[in-house]
């Protein structure tokens, strides 16, 4: 069995890569799965709630869409997905290989050949957004003249 953050981790992976990128690679590994769809995508609302600082009042920052699917292997595990946005196609192929990658005999190629390239290419695109935002970056500083 995997422990929840590893499953969490590859979630967050699945759900935050585009989705043709994720269709090209669960293409490339050409697996053939028999599975059942419990429950067909389907999207909606969620609310999201901020915090001022991290501390503060609770305040509703306003309401996102999202697709949520559930899937079962005829092999028994359950996978599930929630993406934002209404990308149905999407939340079902994540919820596929949520369940897939919960099989011991698929878990090592699916981690190497599919959530290592996707997590890589996400892990290269926030560090290009992170070099590109500390490039504009401004430092502002006061000067203080004299005791008066």
């Amino acid at each position: 069995m995997y422990s929840q953050q590893q499953r969490q981790r590859w979630m967050s992976v699945l759900a935050s890569s585009p989705a043709a990128e994720l269709l090209d690679g669960w293409r490339a590994l050409d697996l053939k799965v028999p599975f059942a769809v419990i429950r067909a995508p389907e999207t909606g609302l969620t609310q999201l709630i901020g915090r001022m600082g991290a501390t503060g009042r609770r305040f509703v920052l306003g309401d996102m869409t999202v697709t949520r699917a559930v899937v079962r292997l005829d092999s028994g595990p359950y996978g599930y997905s929630y993406v934002a946005g209404r990308d149905k196609a999407h939340a079902e192929l994540c919820a596929l290989a949520d369940a897939v990658l919960q099989r011991a005999e698929h878990h090592e190629r699916l981690h190497r050949q599919l959530i290592e390239p996707l997590s890589a290419r996400l892990r290269e695109q926030h560090q290009s957004r992170a070099r590109e935002i500390a490039a504009s970056r401004v430092d502002f500083f006061t000067l203080v003249r004299g005791d008066n």
